[in-house]
């Protein structure tokens, strides 16, 4: 733990003097003690801090970008946490740039060896240097043997020490923002710790490269068959928690729109079909692409989407898919009272609230949408005010609805920087209709009624243990020993007493250090 503290000093001295600290008091006003405390950390070094760039937001994102992986990540994450840091600072961290200088190609040779074995490593031809290089690994080209064929391939390799420098920089922010909290009371409801410690389980995740495999290999299966989106293959023999191979994208970046234009792309229809396979992944499949911004989409010689980078992925349940799909339908066809029915029936808001004030609420945000002209109606910017309306109805929206809504922002930009002219009601509209006919017709609910029930018949035979572990249950929460409303996961806090512990120990160490000279200088 002590460690750890002598990490925070390093951090804080770094935070002091990059400019971040200054950018954040540029945008809000922290304690004096905060204040102090940085600046006794700032001393005797020269501060970086830029007061040419016009806002708060711009200078942070330099400053950050500046001090590298850790502060890149808690940057785009807080870019996600609007609730946290605000609306207007959100934004200008979405900005954030994810580079880096890239390490070196022998480095990454010796990685693919030691991770891969002298085998795979030898079916490895013509390694590229570094293609692209961002906080957390770089792409390097490369030709592969697999089953007697060669295959052109990019290979996405983690940085060198990567997870030992984030998870030390993190676990330092971790006390940074306990004490913050212990000190400060107000910021105790921004849950600054459990935003670091979540951040530190995302990102852990996201170094783990099997995982993103996993999920490209998941929408590759789930859009196969989908015409006009291609998934690159996985090759799973030539990946590892350090390293991702899968085909190498033969296209033209989407923002390329000139380079489209001379390869005859019909570019209306592309507009159409980034939005319309962003909705069936969504509403469909209950798992899409969470970060389609142009960086990350290409286009082939067919026309066809491909989308690299799956760190960022986005799950809705079936639940979430069809309140998801009804709402925007009943918007389409400005049938508010079916949406405010769709709220109450799946429980969304309270069933004291009054369903003809909610359709109200609902009209005064559909009707100013659909009196714009066609380029600008979103249908993010509807589900922006939606959950506005609705928070102040009480309905708590599901983190996974905020981040298909951040998605739809990104998919309807790139969409009309290709058509200025979209339409993005008429073009979602086959989509929603077709998939609330298919789970509406009768095969499918009988299809779903034997699945459910077949599942029913499975746990039969465990029936009478659940019973009287039910049983027991309910006697502990009548005698107040179970609470069922703690669903803080046992890691965290694990990590709370840790820190809680080193805190009183600082505390106890201070005392025994007052208390010796006293003695000394008396």
């Amino acid at each position: 733990m002590f460690k750890r503290l002598y990490m925070l000093i390093k951090i804080g001295r770094k935070l002091a003097t990059s400019g971040v600290t200054n950018s954040i008091y540029k945008i809000y006003n922290p304690p004096i003690i905060i204040k102090i405390f940085f600046n006794i950390l700032a001393l005797g070094k020269k501060n970086n801090f830029n007061s040419n760039l016009d806002s708060g937001g711009k200078q942070l994102c330099k400053a950050l970008q500046e001090m590298g992986t850790t502060f890149i990540k808690l940057g785009q994450f807080l870019a996600t946490r609007p609730d946290i840091i605000g609306e207007n600072l959100a934004n200008d961290l979405e900005k954030l740039q994810d580079k880096l200088p890239p390490f070196s190609s022998e480095k990454a040779k010796n990685i693919l060896k030691e991770e891969l074995g002298n085998d795979n490593y030898n079916k490895i031809e013509n390694f590229s240097s570094p293609i692209a290089a961002a906080s957390i690994a770089q792409v390097h080209f490369a030709d592969i043997i697999e089953n007697n064929k060669k295959k052109t391939v990019a290979i996405k390799i983690l940085r060198p020490e990567i997870e030992k420098i984030f998870n030390e920089e993190l676990d330092a922010l971790m006390l940074l923002a306990y004490f913050v909290e212990t000190v400060v009371k107000k910021t105790k409801r921004l849950k600054l710790v459990e935003t670091v410690f979540l951040l530190k389980e995302i990102t852990n995740i996201e170094m783990d490269l099997r995982f993103e495999a996993a999920a490209a290999n998941e929408l590759y299966e789930n859009t196969k068959n989908d015409i006009g989106f291609k998934v690159p293959k996985i090759y799973w023999n030539f990946t590892c928690k350090k390293i991702l191979c899968l085909d190498k994208i033969e296209g033209i970046s989407i923002r390329q729109i000139q380079d489209l234009e001379r390869k005859n792309i019909d570019l209306q229809k592309l507009s159409k079909n980034i939005i319309q396979h962003f909705l069936k992944q969504a509403i469909r499949d209950g798992f899409f692409h969470a970060d389609m911004h142009q960086g990350n989409l290409f286009v082939n010689e067919m026309g066809d989407i491909v989308p690299v980078d799956f760190g960022i992925m986005g799950r809705l349940d079936k639940n979430n898919r069809k309140y998801l799909a009804e709402i925007l339908y009943g918007f389409i066809v400005r049938d508010y009272k079916k949406v405010a029915d769709v709220h109450f029936v799946a429980g969304l808001v309270p069933k004291n609230a009054s369903k003809d004030d909610f359709a109200q609420a609902l009209r005064s945000i559909g009707e100013p949408i659909f009196g714009q002209s066609v380029k600008n109606i979103s249908g993010s910017k509807l589900l922006s005010q939606l959950f506005e309306i609705t928070e102040k109805f009480n309905m708590q929206t599901q983190t996974q609805l905020l981040l298909l809504q951040k998605t739809m922002v990104v998919v309807e930009g790139v969409a009309r920087k290709i058509n200025p002219n979209t339409n993005i009601w008429e073009v979602s509209r086959p989509i929603l209709e077709n998939w609330l006919k298919e789970i509406k017709d009768p095969i499918h609910k009988i299809s779903e009624t034997v699945t459910q029930s077949s599942e029913v018949f499975k746990k039969l035979p465990n029936f009478p243990e659940f019973i009287e572990k039910a049983n027991d249950a309910i006697t502990l929460i009548a005698e107040g020993k179970l609470n069922i409303t703690n669903r803080n996961p046992d890691a965290f806090r694990e990590e709370k007493i840790k820190l809680k512990l080193f805190r009183n120990n600082l505390v106890g160490l201070f005392l025994v250090l007052v208390i010796f000279i006293l003695i000394v200088f008396k």
